[in-house]
């Protein structure tokens, strides 16, 4: 008997129950995650989503609410490799939406607060009314892909190794020293390892292209302070087309919008993150 193998993101987010404190999730942080100085935020957040889906399933009254609807996520301090806390408070049940908060620490030191709805994206699938386009990318096989990012971005972001991401050859002057200045990258993402896409992976993807910061002229780690993100329909197998922006840096802070769109074409998530700017 063959026994499947568990993608490198479901490792990543797992979470065991306590046994003893209802609410209380346990999990291990990877060095594979890390990027900068920390782990990176979308994947704390998809942690976090995943203990609040977790708990949901543990109430009758909301079992059918496992999908993050729209999650707020502000970071304390910066999370590093090693044993995880989620602690979970479910604070209303409706039909249709459940609105939960989880805080994740490490040794006592809280690492992240989140303020999560959550319900079944399976239910959004009716009309569609939107003047948001998709962008427009060569194929994936005409994009620049991880191996061919400088040694200085791979050395400090373990979790490109994690991906499969192909960015628009017309985003990428910053990698060759020559920034647009616009404020915008863009390209094709999917796990490295073949996972499909779904709501909890559409978190990571919020926050995983390289940061706006660098297609400025500011390379390096770019610490997120809040990150938004609201999630519009479950995700079709296949390539997930990514493109961040910004149109304000001001003040050492900068906003970076994020739109995700799935195989079919259609915009299954969109984020907003406040960022310091990088050091």
């Amino acid at each position: 008997m063959t026994t499947a193998i568990r993608s490198e993101f479901d490792q990543g987010i797992a979470l065991t129950p306590h046994p003893d404190e209802p609410g209380r999730y346990d999990g291990e942080l990877g060095a594979g995650w890390q990027i900068g100085g920390g782990v990176n935020g979308g994947l704390l957040l998809a942690v976090a989503g995943h203990a609040l889906s977790l708990a949901h399933t543990a109430r009758p009254e909301s079992a059918g609410h496992t999908d993050p609807v729209s999650i707020s996520g502000y970071y304390l301090s910066a999370a590093t490799p090693g044993p995880a806390t989620v602690r979970t408070d479910v604070v209303r049940t409706g039909r249709t939406l459940s609105t939960g908060t989880a805080a994740l620490s490490q040794g006592g030191v809280e690492r992240l607060r989140v303020l999560a709805t959550h319900g079944d994206l399976a239910t959004h699938d009716g009309e569609v009314r939107t003047s948001a386009a998709p962008p427009q990318l060569p194929p994936p096989d005409q994009c620049i892909g991880v191996e061919h990012a400088p040694k200085e971005l791979i050395a400090q972001a373990a979790l490109l190794e994690r991906f499969d991401m192909r960015l628009d050859p017309a985003t990428i002057g910053w990698a060759l020293g020559q920034p647009s200045g616009t404020g915008r990258i863009q390209g094709w993402f999917r796990l490295a390892d073949g996972r499909e896409p779904d709501p909890l992976l559409l978190l990571l993807v919020a926050d995983s292209l390289p940061p706006v910061t660098f297609d400025l002229g500011m390379p390096g780690w770019a610490p997120t302070v809040e990150l938004t993100v609201h999630l519009r329909a479950k995700p079709a197998p296949g390539w997930l087309r990514v493109v961040h922006a910004t149109r304000n840096l001001a003040g050492g802070y900068f906003e970076e919008d994020a739109e995700v769109w799935d195989e079919t074409g259609r915009l299954v998530a969109q984020s907003r993150q406040l960022a310091r700017v990088p050091r």
